[in-house]
Parts: structure tokens; C-alpha cells; sequence
């Protein structure tokens, strides 16, 4: 079955930086463009980035563009989010996604918190 399981979030000072990994199993991981969301609270998820299948596109948000960094290993089955000059903004659940054949797929989140 497919899984995502994302890691690497935690508490960073404003202006740091983490690095959020998504480690997917059960599908063919390179036939998949990945996306990383994000929800803070009271707030929709939103699209945050968007990596086509061989990783050499990507799309971001306009409130990370410049900030973020959206990559993937296919050997390694693993997407990544580079996250640099973090602001209280960035507060949120960040969530790996994955559409396959028709169905929407979700890990379980990481969380991001952005405080002095």
C-alpha cells in the first residue's frame, strides 16, 4: 500500500533553517510529480511546492518562493523540502502528498514551529 512518512520537523528560531524529508513506499515513486502542503492552525492546507517526476521542475508558493527548496532522490524514493530564512509565517503541519491513478494520498505530517 502506499505510505509517506515525513520527518525532520521541530522548533527553529526565525531566520533558520530544517530540512523536511518524505520517504514513499508502495507506488512507483518516480512515475509521480510530489507536492509538500502545509496547514497552520485555523488556516486551510495549502500548496507549498510542487516537484515533477524526474525533479528538474518546480513550482512554489509566493510566499516561500526564494525561501524553499522542493528536490527528490528516486533511488532513495524520498522528496525533500529545504526551508531557509524561516519566519513565524511558516508555523505549520507540513504534509507530503502524492496523486496516483485517480486517488489523493497524504502522510502523516511533521510539525514546524518557527518561534523565538
Amino acid at each position: 500500500q502506499v505510505q509517506l512518512v515525513e520527518s525532520g520537523g521541530g522548533l527553529v528560531q526565525p531566520g533558520g533553517s530544517l530540512r523536511l524529508s518524505c520517504a514513499a513506499s508502495g507506488f512507483t515513486f518516480g512515475s509521480y510529480s510530489m507536492r509538500w502542503f502545509r496547514q497552520a492552525p485555523g488556516k486551510e492546507r495549502e500548496l507549498v511546492a510542487t516537484v515533477t517526476t524526474d525533479g528538474t521542475g518546480a513550482n512554489y508558493a509566493d510566499s516561500v518562493k526564494g525561501r524553499f527548496t522542493i528536490s527528490r532522490d528516486n533511488a532513495k524514493n524520498t522528496v525533500y523540502l529545504q526551508m531557509n530564512n524561516l519566519k513565524a509565517a511558516d508555523t505549520a503541519v507540513y504534509y507530503c502528498n502524492a496523486r496516483i491513478k485517480g486517488l489523493v494520498y497524504w502522510g502523516q505530517g511533521t510539525q514546524v514551529t518557527v518561534s523565538s
